[in-house]
């Protein structure tokens, strides 16, 4: 049950007639020595992380030590409810306002999953639990999802990079986008080749996505690119159902993202020293921060 690329993961799954989430669940078992029984009933306790981390982002007064954020997710839930019209719908803004919750209690010091990172921990929270909603999916159905998520990003983080000071912002949040994209075609009943899909799908809208935090805190942008992470997710899931293939192959699509990475320079990666991190805003906000911080020290 070994793989290293996408193409081979797809191959492994289709050749016997297997979902990605089996040949995952096989392949960690194989690899830490453990039954499949006792590696499922951990990722189960992962989904009850997640689920915590959403419903304390949507119904508590959230706020980061800095300010930065905080809040936004019980006002995107608000707006839907209240709202005369929505233009993105309302499955789209419960992934976005569930990758926001996620995420910002992430920046409050709450407990998440990283996914791959804690930096893009909200994106598969918060598409794994609307998805499930919207197609009434069992537990199983919705740890199997992330099975799949872990399968993708194992290929990714082999071949390219998960990290932003690695391979800046696309490698963060672009991962956990593809991730989340594969698992949600999977649960929704779509088959192996269809998640490789919505992997290149969503991975090319994230390419060049530097990493740009404002005052080096995983706050601001980085808790809104969950939120749009997630919302590509679900249409790049939805395209790969409806046939959509990706021109670019899936592996080549990873690639291209970590010679992206190769290129990119260190001022966008994780640094601080450019993008959004380097307007007059970020820096100010970067020594109103710390300006604080040692006036408590």
């Amino acid at each position: 049950m070994r793989f290293r690329t996408v193409a081979e993961l797809v191959e492994v799954a289709e050749t016997e007639g297997n979902k990605i989430s089996d040949v995952m669940l096989a392949h960690e078992s194989d690899v830490m020595g453990r039954s499949e029984e006792e590696i499922f009933t951990e990722m189960s306790r992962h989904l009850v992380v997640m689920e915590e981390a959403i419903q304390r982002g949507l119904t508590e007064d959230i706020k980061s030590h800095s300010g930065l954020t905080g809040g936004d997710a019980k006002k995107i839930q608000a707006y839907k409810k209240n709202a005369k019209v929505l233009l993105s719908g309302p499955t789209l803004l419960d992934a976005v306002s569930r990758a926001t919750a996620t995420s910002e209690v992430n920046a409050a010091m709450g407990t998440i999953v990283a996914t791959p990172t804690a930096g893009a921990c909200g994106i598969l929270p918060g598409t794994i639990f609307t998805a499930a909603e919207k197609l009434n999916a069992s537990r199983e159905t919705m740890v199997r999802g992330l099975f799949v998520s872990g399968a993708i990003g194992l290929t990714i983080a082999n071949n390219a990079s998960i990290s932003g000071a690695a391979g800046g912002c696309q490698a963060e949040v672009g991962s956990a986008t593809a991730m989340a994209a594969a698992a949600v075609v999977e649960m929704a009943g779509g088959s192996p080749s269809q998640s490789a899909e919505a992997v290149a799908i969503a991975l090319k809208n994230m390419l060049g996505l530097v990493c740009d935090p404002v005052a080096g805190l995983v706050e601001a942008p980085c808790v809104k690119r969950n939120a749009m992470g997630a919302a590509i997710a679900m249409v790049a899931a939805d395209m790969a159902l409806a046939g959509v293939k990706s021109v670019i192959p899936t592996d080549e699509v990873i690639d291209a993202m970590y010679q992206i990475g190769q290129s990119m320079p260190v001022a966008l990666k994780e640094t601080a020293l450019g993008g959004l991190a380097a307007t007059p805003t970020g820096r100010a906000l970067e020594r109103q921060i710390f300006k604080t911080v040692d006036e408590s020290l």
